[in-house]
């Protein structure tokens, strides 16, 4: 071979290295991981795809007419062909409304783990990893916040903040206020969790090569500990954004969640729950369907998760 011949070796794509994964082989095995696998990626693609895929614009007045209100399904008698799913108590589309509040829904699932992720990552990595005083401090912190349940620490605030600026600028920050909420409720899980994981590795050889390379903490802590800990936060991650779902729904039906104008799946349910036994059961019991399809299928892929992570559950 000729020495002036160079060959270039394609790098696989990110997509490709995961169809190659073990993860990806133990998810075609798993009917209803897979399942629920296919669930999940439809609900968050027809919520990305919303403003294309509706319908009806929920947030355009000029779409919506109070005359067409609780109309029913379309498989109902006095229904109309172009409202699929019916229409709520505004007159909206149910089918817009339930595309948009979907996506409202995981935004602020998503978005409080992630927030949650990254306060109980920081505490539970400066823990673990300097232990002492540090860690009895933060550790402490953690355990007064979980005597609280998260809907207690969520409705005082919510409440005390909608008092005192009133409803007309809560409404104007009910999904940063929900984010930062719930986020900031849920982090002693992942802290917990992390300094545990933390506990076990900072003893490690590969983290002692490490320290006697000179390796500064937060570079030992960020760049080697840390990623030795990601398999039970993708776990906790999973089951989260369930719970923070049905965190906002359970706000939203107390009043304290979206308000009606933004509609999310909590909103919906709340919004039509006063309706459902006067005959309009479809403007809470649709939405409310869809929320519990979803928060199961999360559920299911958090159980899967757990037990492909960890090879003492996992039976191939």
């Amino acid at each position: 071979m000729r020495d002036d011949i160079i060959t270039t070796t394609k790098i696989p794509s990110l997509w490709r290295r995961f169809k190659d994964s073990y993860l990806w082989h133990s998810l075609k095995k798993d009917k209803v991981a897979f399942a629920s696998f296919s669930v999940f990626i439809l609900f968050v693609s027809v919520a990305i795809l919303a403003p294309v895929l509706a319908p009806f614009d929920p947030y355009d007045p000029s779409s919506i007419d109070i005359m067409d209100s609780e109309l029913p399904p379309v498989w109902q008698e006095d229904s109309e062909a172009k409202f699929l799913l019916g229409t709520d108590a505004q007159g909206r589309d149910l089918l817009s409304t339930i595309l948009y509040g979907m996506r409202t829904s995981l935004l602020i699932g998503i978005c409080a783990v992630l927030l949650q992720c990254f306060l109980g990552v920081v505490v539970g990595l400066s823990a673990g990893y300097f232990g002492g005083r540090i860690d009895s401090f933060l550790m402490r912190i953690a355990d007064i916040q979980l005597s609280f349940s998260t809907l207690m620490v969520a409705i005082v605030v919510l409440a005390v903040f909608q008092a005192s600026f009133g409803a007309e600028l809560y409404s104007k920050l009910a999904l940063f206020m929900l984010i930062l909420v719930i986020g900031f409720a849920e982090w002693p899980q992942y802290a917990r969790t992390v300094r545990a994981s933390v506990l076990a590795e900072k003893h490690k050889e590969y983290v002692d090569a490490a320290r006697i390379m000179g390796f500064n903490n937060s570079r030992i802590m960020l760049g080697h500990i840390l990623p030795n800990t990601l398999s039970p936060l993708l776990v906790i991650s999973t089951v989260q954004i369930a719970n923070a779902i049905i965190s906002e729904a359970s706000l939203s039906f107390l009043g304290l969640g979206m308000p009606v104008s933004q509609p999310s799946l909590g909103s919906l349910i709340s919004s039509g729950f006063e309706y459902i036994f006067s005959g309009s059961w479809w403007i809470t019991a649709i939405p409310g369907l869809v929320l519990v399809v979803l928060v199961m299928v999360m559920n299911l892929l958090g159980d899967w998760l757990r037990d492909v992570l960890n090879p003492k559950l996992y039976k191939d």
